[in-house]
């Protein structure tokens, strides 16, 4: 076994709320990012610039796939890498100025033929996912060092979640209500050449701030084990396997497939949901939109909370239930015939306030899940001597990123089912044809979150557990 060098787990002391701050404040850059991808890419290109929307697609799969190899590379990278700035911090520092770069040149292409284009947002893809990963990977990793509390690690989570779902919100709002809102509208190119130069500015000094804010724990931070063992390709497979074999952590990673996958199909679903189903005006999506920031702060505020006084399993079971049982049913409702009609005042502040309640609950069963990764740290040091937390998290991480996709696509798949018309404005559509998206919509998602929470009912590293591990590897480090 490799010896792992230290004196103690590390910080079991509270961390300070500047330092709370300081690292949350960092996962901004990956909601600007991610944001972006998910609600503009294909609008932008597709529609604005004029590239084939499937080239679109094919670029974004591309960049997938390279994901796919950098995504748990960086993360052993960065649970191994030795430097007077310790393990995380150097990458972070390298990745700001490029990402931000990049990102600002994705919203700005110089006038390119279809192949040109295609190229040159593949390329800009690759990339802009590779300097993120070189960012949020090492820094995400960061949460089972700060503190080794075991409801400690929930609240630094809860920071962390709630600036990423701020962050990108807050991109989101300034789009529909300010650079998409003038003349053009949606079509405006000079609103999203505008966006970029704003997100990038706001990655670059996001991760900025994250970094400095953090650096002053180095010297406290653990340093990568001891082994003589020359690195090789065999090496890094079989250390990652041995890493990643680890049955709670399995537990997590399915949860995580089934949740993006839900994440996917509400995401890729609901503008259409939305504007079709429930009739509600561009104004309406705007409040909409706008009422996230009060979800992200409820969720922030329950997350730790509800840690505290039941437990981790506990409390992201508790939660997922009620939160999958309010989210669809609105939806299903409708489908009796037991809501108000659209146009009805008395349904879009109904839905709203059901929607920020819901999301609230969804947001806090993230803070809790991610969180339970950081107590595998320890669980796993014990067996393998060697602290990664940089594979666990660039390992949902990339989870997250690429099953999203199969949400999209699933997503597309319901449109086809029902034979949804492309281009049709709201008041054309039939009631039929509302109902059938509905009856797909809601149980797709209620099948996705009761595998997932199913899936987390296998964790098996309590409060208890957590505390046991801790002492064991103090005891096992002072012999």
């Amino acid at each position: 076994m490799e010896t792992y060098e230290g004196t103690e787990p590390p910080n079991s002391g509270k961390p300070t709320v500047g330092l709370k701050i300081a690292y949350g404040f960092g996962a901004s850059a990956f909601g600007i990012k991610n944001n972006g991808f998910d609600y503009f890419l294909l609008l932008f290109y597709g529609t604005v610039i004029g590239l084939e929307p499937g080239l679109v697609g094919l670029a974004i799969l591309i960049a997938l796939v390279f994901d796919a190899i950098s995504d748990p590379l960086v993360g052993y990278w960065s649970d191994n890498f030795r430097s007077r700035w310790g393990r995380r911090h150097p990458f972070m520092y390298a990745a700001a100025a490029p990402v931000g770069l990049t990102y600002f040149l994705l919203w700005n292409p110089p006038e390119l033929d279809q192949l040109g284009l295609f190229l040159y947002l593949t390329c800009l893809a690759v990339l802009i996912r590779t300097l993120i990963t070189f960012y949020e990977t090492p820094s995400t990793a960061l949460l089972p060092e700060l503190s080794s509390d075991y409801a400690e690690r929930t609240n630094l989570q809860s920071y962390r979640l709630f600036f990423g779902w701020t962050g990108g919100n807050i991109m989101s709002v300034l789009m529909f209500g300010v650079l998409l809102a003038g003349e053009g509208g949606m079509q405006s190119r000079e609103g999203f050449e505008t966006y970029g130069i704003i997100a990038g500015t706001l990655i670059f000094l996001t991760i900025m701030v994250s970094a400095i804010g953090t650096h002053h724990r180095i010297p406290t931070l653990s340093k990568p084990s001891a082994n003589s063992e020359r690195y090789s390709v065999r090496r890094i497979f079989r250390e990652m396997v041995e890493t990643l074999s680890e049955g709670s952590f399995i537990a997590l990673f399915f949860a995580m497939i089934f949740a993006s996958i839900s994440t996917g199909i509400a995401t890729s679903l609901s503008f259409i949901m939305l504007n079709y189903f429930w009739g509600f005006s561009e104004f309406q999506i705007f409040l909409w939109t706008a009422t996230v920031f009060f979800s992200a702060l409820l969720g922030f505020l329950i997350a730790p909370r509800v840690t505290r006084k039941f437990g981790k399993k506990e409390s992201s079971i508790g939660l997922g239930v009620l939160a999958f049982s309010i989210a669809p049913a609105p939806v299903i409702l409708r489908l009796l015939g037991l809501m108000p009609e659209n146009g009805d005042p008395v349904l879009f502040p109904l839905v709203l306030a059901i929607n920020v309640i819901d999301l609230a609950l969804i947001i806090a069963v993230q803070a809790v899940i991610y969180s339970m990764i950081a107590d595998l740290v320890e669980s796993n040091q014990l067996k393998t001597g060697r602290r990664s937390e940089g594979v666990y998290y660039a390992s949902i991480t990339f989870t997250r990123k690429t099953t999203q996709g199969l949400g999209v696509l699933s997503g597309g798949l319901i449109l086809s089912a029902v034979a949804f018309p492309q281009g049709a404005a709201p008041e054309t559509v039939s009631e039929d044809t509302l109902w059938w998206l509905g009856a797909f919509y809601a149980p797709s998602l209620v099948f996705m979150w009761s595998a997932m929470l199913f899936c987390i009912s296998r964790y098996r590293i309590d409060r208890n557990a957590h505390e046991e591990n801790l002492r064991k590897l103090k005891e096992s480090i002072r012999a």
